[in-house]
């Protein structure tokens, strides 16, 4: 794989400090309702831009999740806060005040939890539903332990598009992923969502950067693709904080760009592969807007 001194991160790498009129309101809302977003939680290197554009996504059930996975900047705890009963109320104001049009909501694991937090995504999404009736939502789900009664909830949420992260390829899950994750059950979820609802679209993730090779990422993403998984999006691995797992590449944009082919070709119907794309990712969200409001017209 084509990859560049780890040493120093490489000028691709480099974004802006974060400002602007929007980024100084989706900060205000987001504090004001207290809300969690995950681009501050997971430190993402995007959230200057997306903010400045005004997109943000929020994390749901609070800032600390039960998983400690070794990539991920998270806090983590055994028995975290108990949930937020405005939360759902919360956040359906915010996202009227905000007058978007398609919003991303991800989470954290509540494994603490008896359905893990299941009803609680299902009554966010109700709210926004009610406040929001043209909004169009994205929700990236935990994977519940693999529970099928648990998934067919969030699969009938109302949310049109569903995502779950596999994060990383097959042999690498174990050193990068929390025990309780795992590359089967990943795909078990995906699997499960698109079998219960098939009016659903399914989104999937990979990052790359912790030493996997060319073979293992194409085998994860025709893994991914068997499942039924419609969209896939591909980003560069960068350490939250020393705690956490080294960067073994920095992968060059051009192999970005070579893997995007490579999904296309696997029937992947979008893929967002780039250094700087995360599992929420402005372009992506524009691309899976348009097609579901082409998909209501039909209708």
């Amino acid at each position: 794989m084509k990859v560049v001194n780890k040493e120093r991160k490489p000028e691709w790498l480099r974004v802006k400090v974060p400002s602007g009129q929007n980024f100084t309101k989706i900060k205000y809302y987001s504090s004001k309702s207290h809300l969690s977003t995950v681009c501050e939680e997971a430190k993402c290197p995007n959230m200057g831009d997306c903010w400045k554009s005004g997109t943000a996504t929020f994390m749901l059930m609070g800032n600390v999740c039960t998983r400690a996975c070794r990539f991920c900047s998270v806090k983590t705890a055994k028995n975290p806060p108990p949930l937020d009963s405005n939360e759902p109320d919360n956040l359906a104001e915010t996202l009227k005040n905000m007058n978007l049009k398609y919003a991303v909501l991800t989470t954290v694991d509540r494994d603490d939890l008896v359905d893990q937090g299941a009803e609680h995504i299902k009554t966010c999404v109700d709210r926004i539903r009610e406040n929001c009736p043209e909004l169009m939502i994205e929700l990236l789900i935990p994977d519940f332990q693999g529970k099928s009664e648990l998934i067919k909830k969030v699969a009938f949420s109302g949310a049109q598009v569903i995502g779950h992260n596999l994060e990383c390829t097959r042999k690498l899950t174990r050193k990068v992923r929390d025990v309780r994750a795992g590359y089967d059950q990943s795909l078990f979820v995906l699997e499960k969502l698109r079998e219960m609802n098939p009016d659903i679209h399914t989104k999937s993730s990979l990052m790359l950067g912790f030493g996997e090779t060319e073979d293992e990422v194409i085998e994860a993403m025709r893994d991914i693709r068997k499942v039924g998984t419609n969209f896939l999006t591909l980003g560069q691995y960068l350490q939250p904080d020393k705690t956490k797992l080294p960067v073994i590449d920095y992968i060059h944009p051009d192999r970005f760009k070579w893997f995007e082919e490579k999904g296309l070709e696997i029937g992947f119907e979008y893929v967002a592969s780039g250094p700087l794309v995360r599992s929420s990712y402005r372009a992506a969200e524009h691309f899976l807007h348009r097609k579901l409001m082409k998909e209501i017209k039909i209708k």
